[in-house]
C-alpha cells in the first residue's frame, strides 16, 4: 500500500487492519515491515492511521461483540507496534438502546483494559454521525470517553468532516467556530487525524453518506477553507471518498493545488 500512495502522489495513508468487516489479519511479515520502513523514510511519508473494522463494536449489548471488539483491538495494538509512532483509528461504538451514558462506560471500560503505558500507538476516537444509536456524534461524549480513560494520554480524535457536518456541527459557515468548540471541550492537542470527505446530505441529517470531494453538499469552497485552516493545516488528511485509485489521484492533486504552502 506504500508503493500505490506514493504513485498517487500521497504522503499519508489509511489502511484496514484486517477485514473492514472483521476475522483475522495476515501474519506480520518482518521483511515486509523493514521494507516499508525504508519507502516511508525515502517518500517523507508523514504518519499513518490504521482503521479498526467497522464491525468492532466497544459497547454492544451483546457480550460476545464486546469480546470480538477487545480481543480485535487488543491484537491490532500489538501488531502496530513494528511500524511505532502512528495511529490507530476504531469508530466508539452504537449502544444498542442501552443509552448513550451506558455506552460511553462500557467503551472507556475496554480502553482501560487494552492501552499500557509501553505502547507508541495513539488510538483515535472518530467523530460520527449519529445515525442510530452511535456514540460520539458531539464532542461531549468523545469527552466523557476521555474522562474516564485512565491512560487517556495515548487517546487521540480522529475529526470526518462528513460526520460532523451529518452530526450538525457547520463547518462551511462557521469553521471557526467548529475548531473553537472542539478546542474548548477536548483540545486540540487531541486532534491528530482528519478524514477529509464531502458528504451526499444536508448538514444534521445523521445519515453518512461520503461524496468525492467537492461533489457534495460541503463543497470545494468549505473542503478548500478546512486543509488551510491555520489549526487543522499540520494535520494528516486521509480520503474515504466513494473512488477507485485514479480518482483518490485525483482528488490529491486538486487538494495540492489548493494548498497554500
Amino acid at each position: 500500500m506504500g508503493r500505490e500512495a506514493v504513485r498517487i502522489g500521497a504522503n499519508t495513508f489509511q489502511f484496514f487492519t484486517r477485514n473492514p468487516r472483521g476475522g483475522s489479519a495476515k501474519e506480520i511479515d518482518e521483511k515486509d515491515v523493514a521494507a516499508f520502513l525504508s519507502l516511508a523514510k525515502e517518500n517523507d511519508i508523514s504518519s499513518i492511521v490504521a482503521h479498526a473494522p467497522y464491525t468492532l463494536n466497544a459497547c454492544a449489548a451483546d457480550a460476545g461483540i464486546r469480546r470480538f471488539a477487545f480481543d480485535t483491538m487488543a491484537d491490532d495494538l500489538r501488531r502496530m507496534e513494528y511500524i511505532p509512532g502512528n495511529f490507530y483509528n476504531f469508530h466508539p461504538g452504537s449502544h444498542v438502546q442501552q443509552g448513550v451514558e451506558t455506552g460511553i462506560d462500557l467503551i472507556a471500560e475496554m480502553l482501560n483494559r487494552i492501552l499500557n503505558p509501553g505502547q507508541s500507538t495513539i488510538v483515535l476516537l472518530e467523530t460520527m454521525a449519529g445515525k442510530g444509536s452511535e456514540i460520539g456524534r458531539t464532542f461531549d461524549e468523545l469527552r466523557a470517553i476521555i474522562d474516564k480513560v485512565e491512560l487517556n494520554s495515548l487517546l487521540g480524535v480522529c475529526l470526518d468532516t462528513c460526520h460532523i457536518f451529518d452530526g450538525g456541527y457547520d463547518i462551511i459557515h462557521h469553521l471557526d467556530e467548529v475548531v473553537n468548540e472542539f478546542d474548548r471541550v477536548i483540545g486540540l492537542e487531541r486532534l491528530r487525524a482528519i478524514h477529509l470527505n464531502d458528504s451526499l446530505n444536508t448538514l444534521d441529517s445523521h445519515k453518512d453518506r461520503h461524496a468525492r470531494i467537492g461533489e457534495g453538499k460541503i463543497g470545494l469552497d468549505a473542503i478548500t477553507r478546512i486543509i488551510n485552516h491555520p489549526a487543522l493545516r499540520h494535520l494528516p488528511f486521509n480520503l474515504e471518498t466513494p473512488n477507485e485509485i485514479d480518482g483518490y489521484a485525483a482528488e490529491i492533486k486538486l487538494l495540492k493545488t489548493l494548498y497554500k504552502d
